[in-house]
């Protein structure tokens, strides 16, 4: 029973909607009306509120870790079946109708559960290449590719075939911007002081 119990916390935790909760706390309405209904940080941040849509991205992130490591305390070994059971439930939650995020702040939270060093090249990746492309999705992406990458160099074969279903859940989230970068036509980070936001897309 202890794997199906680590199932069900962690997807109970990912799905915590905390992007919907927070803007109707805050007063700011219904997130899956505004601008591409996704219930990330990015969208949050098209609110006006910045301070929502933070707390939303660390939220989202730490919902990811507390998943692992609540399980690995109440079921020892079982964090892994938690981690992907919460990153599913952040992508796609059933209380919204399966409509979720992207699951680049989840995993980055699963990750570092997981193994800090690898939650450490994830970080540095997707903000690094944020900084460089100025393209968050392209960062995102690229950031969730890197965690099966280093699970490999570091010796976490364990994790490897968990990450790549991962990565490749994100990637499929992404498959809109994927089209739009084949066409040239997604956006951009327009100023330095906007990387801040950018780093909250795809949530």
């Amino acid at each position: 029973m202890a794997p199906a119990c680590a199932l069900v916390l962690g997807y109970l935790l990912g799905s915590i909607p905390f992007g919907v909760i927070l803007t109707r706390l805050g007063g700011a309405g219904d997130l899956r009306a505004v601008g591409s209904g996704n219930i990330g940080a990015t969208n949050v941040l098209r609110t006006g509120r910045k301070g929502l849509a933070a707390a939303t991205l660390l939220l989202d992130l730490a919902k990811g870790a507390a998943a692992v490591w609540l399980a690995e305390w109440l079921f020892p070994g079982d964090g892994a079946v938690a981690a992907a059971a919460a990153f599913i439930g952040h992508c796609y939650p059933v209380w919204l109708r399966f409509r979720g995020g992207k699951g680049v702040a989840t995993l980055m939270g699963i990750v570092l559960a997981l193994h800090w060093p690898m939650g450490l090249v994830y970080a540095v990746v997707w903000l690094g290449l944020l900084a460089a492309v100025r393209i968050s999705s392209v960062a995102g992406m690229a950031a969730a590719v890197s965690a099966p990458v280093s699970g490999a160099l570091f010796g976490r074969f364990d994790l490897v075939m968990l990450l790549l279903a991962l990565a490749a859940i994100v990637l499929w989230k992404h498959r809109e911007n994927i089209e739009r970068l084949a066409n040239g036509t997604e956006p951009r980070i327009g100023r330095k002081g906007d990387a801040g936001a950018g780093a909250l897309q795809d949530g």
